[in-house]
């Protein structure tokens, strides 16, 4: 079976797997990786960028060695094999079920004007300060988190996965992790994580674009969407998350960004939206979930069809 097929199947399966499932409560792989990565960083850490980008070369290149060698075990097996490997490490690398649950629950809590629990799971979700947040400020936080997860925690892995199977699945979830262990300006992660982050910026390009072209098109409003996209995006410090919660503002008709609070760092970001935006209700974080679900299912056509077709233009270059 052609590597195309094997992947649109596996990668098929895998979301299946997660919708489904979901990520285990323990013995997640994502999980055994970020203690590897760790133990890396305690061995290796100096404040010196030349460590953080061999701390980064490590942990990346191990984890597509692994993949690597996980599709050379199963080359020539039967199909079934290859296909239930890339089934595996997408569902592996993926989250988008335990993003939504999470994004749910803390949407009920509010409901339920039960602050003080949606505080105690809010950083389960994202990295905001919870008790300098009231609930329109927390339900606000959820749904950008939910946008920028859905480009992190799925459509990225997708896209890499169709450019390099196996080992760009579990490559892209290794800089991503990477990312959020040490990626960000702490003093300690500075100048370590600079290779980190600049990696994270570069491969997470493709599927935050991808991200937001499929929320254009799954979203409630298209020219909301393709406004906010253009006139906001680049006011976003994030040159990834900017598109993403930008088009997921005018897709859903939201106003997002503004203050926010980041481990008692105060940061000002430009307003998303925010012409024609609302402020988030709770009842919007539902709605996001959803928008998130669909933008899932479209990324994953896009990348199948365009592997196939690359597939496709392949057998004719041969064939000339």
């Amino acid at each position: 079976m052609r590597a195309d097929r094997v992947f649109a199947y596996g990668a098929t399966a895998g979301l299946i797997g997660d919708r489904i499932l979901g990520d285990p409560r323990r013995g997640h792989p994502v999980a055994a990786f970020g203690r590897a990565a760790a133990a890396v960083e305690r061995t290796l850490w100096r404040d010196d960028r030349a460590r953080g980008v061999l701390h980064t070369a490590l942990c990346v290149g191990g984890a597509a060695a692994v993949g690597a060698l996980g599709a050379r075990a199963v080359r020539s097996r039967p199909a079934a094999a290859r296909i239930a490997l890339t089934a595996a490490a997408t569902w592996a690398v993926v989250g988008g079920t335990s993003l939504g649950r999470e994004a749910r629950a803390i949407g009920g809590a509010l409901a339920a004007g039960d602050v003080e629990v949606a505080r105690e799971r809010l950083p389960h979700l994202c990295g905001r300060d919870p008790q300098a947040l009231d609930g329109q400020q927390m339900a606000r936080a959820v749904v950008e988190s939910v946008a920028e997860n859905t480009s992190d925690a799925v459509v990225g892995a997708l896209v890499w996965g169709a450019v390099g199977g196996v080992p760009g699945l579990l490559a892209f979830r290794a800089v991503n992790t990477l990312d959020a262990m040490v990626g960000h300006r702490s003093p300690r992660h500075l100048r370590y994580g600079w290779a980190s982050a600049r990696l994270d910026d570069l491969a997470g390009w493709p599927g935050a674009r991808l991200t937001a072209l499929a929320a254009v098109l799954a979203g409630p409003d298209r020219r909301g969407a393709v406004r906010a996209w253009r006139a906001d995006a680049a006011a976003h410090p994030s040159p990834n998350a900017g598109p993403v919660e930008a088009s997921f503002a005018g897709a859903l008709g939201l106003r997002l960004g503004g203050t926010l609070a980041y481990g008692g760092r105060v940061e000002h970001r430009a307003v998303l939206n925010g012409g024609t935006g609302r402020p988030v209700e709770v009842g919007d974080i539902d709605r996001a979930v959803r928008l998130s679900r669909q933008v899932t299912w479209l990324a994953l056509g896009a990348c199948v069809a365009t592997r196939t077709l690359a597939a496709a233009a392949r057998g004719r270059g041969g064939r000339a």
